[in-house]
């Protein structure tokens, strides 16, 4: 049995992975400005995360519609969310990181925390 709380859960991770990554994809220029970080060097490097964004977007989108014949993508999920926090608090506690970085590294903990949670709830559906 799938607990009520996941499939939502899934929808709203995948609609701020997909609507963050087709910010960073479309106007990546405006984000820094409003921010106040200078863009690096090429925005390739900002908008292929960007799309990586998106995609694991569709996977929450297909993790949610199906959770139990799908748990297998809930590794992948974690590994994404622990991937960018190690980077992102590594840096914070080390050398100091723009804020809108630590802002989404706080954010993709919690993330991290239920998506462990769904996978603990869905062990042995």
């Amino acid at each position: 049995m799938v607990p009520k709380w996941i499939k939502p859960f899934f929808i709203f991770a995948g609609l701020v992975d997909a609507v963050i990554g087709i910010l960073f994809v479309s106007i990546p220029l405006e984000i820094f400005k409003v921010v106040n970080i200078p863009p690096p060097n090429h925005l390739g490097y900002i908008q292929f995360p960007g799309c990586l964004l998106i995609v694991f977007g569709i996977m929450f989108f297909n993790i949610a519609a199906n959770p139990i014949a799908n748990k297998n993508l809930m590794i992948y999920a974690v590994l994404l969310k622990f991937s960018y926090c190690a980077v992102v608090f590594s840096y914070w506690l080390t050398k100091g990181i723009p804020s809108m970085w630590l802002f989404f590294a706080f954010v993709d903990l919690g993330f991290l925390l239920m998506f462990l949670l769904a996978a603990k709830a869905l062990k042995n559906a």
